[in-house]
């Protein structure tokens, strides 16, 4: 059989839709000054699909760093690997500020955000040693055990007692294999928008000899008394053995990096495979999240406002009998029940309709019959946006109920600027 007959018999959960969706449910464009308030098929948009946290994507000062940094290095420089020709003094600073935001010894700079974790997780598990993991992990985290070839173990979200028999589990394996255990889990995560439990996780190693790698994506600058994450909001930051943050998220970057002992970050360094052997990132990226970290730290008001607006947002969809499930971070998601189809054209009618633009999620990233409208508050929202939106979502959710959606037919769109 030819290897890519599977392709015209299964397209897969997505690529199935990619004839009707594509430019518009599907990779759609967002165009013009990353803000608030976007272009989207040729009207501007409120966009609440900018993980923009912190305003930092279109701040004065980061875009006059990042082209002065282009103008001074061009894009190649550092040309190779790090290891080999592709090293600068820097990528040192940035790592050590880095470090002693998170209050960590050492930290390592990798080039993206899902291939840090992938190769971190691989690069952290040996064959003898046991991943124990939360069930809910980002496809990041996924994807880096599919490439563990030892044993691993899901624990239910957020629930310590599966975590700790799942621990039981582990531990007995180890003493046959003599490797280690180690734990993951999300400062934030990103769909639901809750904290891991990192403050019942670190309670547990009172009784089992495990290590901790979190992955702080949404959590880093936006949680925490100075925006250094979920670890700093819950107490338990000295107990996160590896931290992990990309800079794709409140600082609207791209990049990574992890934290922890100068024994383990070492370590990494010399033996991340997919780090080791890429190009580093190039200087104006450097310099970039350099003048993105120094406003990270020296700004709190950014935070403070990204906050006002988080609330107001949360406050006033629970006010309008919204479900946004147990959020306690910036995630904001609107739990609806509906099909694929009124979920398609509940999505039309607020972006065509009421000028809104949210991403949507449904079957098969969760249960048949429901849908996720899912928001992210930046500290670049105002009060307008704000209204206008709670109350298009009122309307929409009036025609949801009444069963609107569900007698139309999925509706036709025609990109204007194709």
């Amino acid at each position: 059989m030819d290897i890519f007959n599977k392709i015209s018999a299964n397209k897969g959960p997505l690529g199935q839709y990619a004839e009707v969706a594509e430019g518009y449910y599907i990779f759609p464009k967002l165009e013009g000054e990353l803000s608030n308030r976007m272009h989207f098929n040729g009207k501007e948009r409120i966009v609440w699909s900018l993980n923009n946290y912190l305003g930092l994507g279109n701040h004065p000062e980061v875009r006059k760093a990042d082209a002065d940094a282009a103008k001074n290095w061009g894009l190649a420089y550092p040309m190779g690997a790090r290891m080999m020709s592709g090293n600068n003094n820097n990528i040192y600073k940035l790592e050590e500020q880095l470090a002693e935001h998170v209050d960590k010894p050492a930290a390592l700079l990798v080039n993206f955000g899902y291939q840090g974790m992938v190769s971190g997780v691989d690069c952290l598990l040996g064959r003898n040693d046991v991943a124990v993991y939360d069930s809910e992990s980002h496809a990041c985290i996924i994807d880096g055990l599919r490439m563990h070839i030892g044993k691993r173990f899901a624990f239910d979200h957020n629930d310590m007692e599966s975590l700790e028999k799942n621990l039981q589990r582990a531990e007995k394996l180890v003493e046959n294999t003599g490797g280690g255990i180690l734990v993951i889990s999300e400062g934030v995560f990103g769909m639901r928008g809750d904290q891991g439990n990192l403050k019942g996780i670190v309670e547990l190693k009172k009784k089992y000899n495990f290590r901790l790698l979190v992955d702080d994506a949404h959590g880093y600058g936006t949680l925490g008394k100075t925006g250094a994450g979920a670890g700093e909001e819950q107490g338990v930051q000295d107990e996160i053995d590896v931290y992990f943050s990309t800079f794709a998220k409140s600082m609207a970057s791209i990049g990574a990096f992890f934290a922890g002992s100068k024994e383990v970050i070492q370590y990494m360094k010399y033996n991340m495979r997919s780090q080791m052997f890429a190009k580093t990132l190039p200087m104006p990226i450097v310099e970039g999240n350099l003048k993105r970290l120094e406003l990270l730290r020296t700004q709190p008001e950014l935070k403070d406002k990204l906050w006002e607006n988080v609330k107001a947002l949360q406050e006033g969809l629970k006010e309008r009998g919204f479900d946004i499930g147990n959020t306690d971070s910036c995630v904001t998601p609107v739990y609806l029940k509906g099909d694929v189809n009124e979920a398609t054209n509940l999505i039309y009618d607020l972006r065509e309709h009421h000028n809104i633009f949210c991403s949507m999620v449904v079957y098969p990233v969760i249960p048949k019959g429901m849908m996720i409208l899912r928001l992210i508050p930046t500290a670049v929202h105002t009060k307008a946006d704000i209204d206008e939106t709670l109350a298009a979502f009122e309307k929409v959710s009036d025609k949801l109920h009444n069963g609107v959606y569900r007698e139309m037919e999925i509706a036709k769109f025609s990109l204007q600027n194709s």
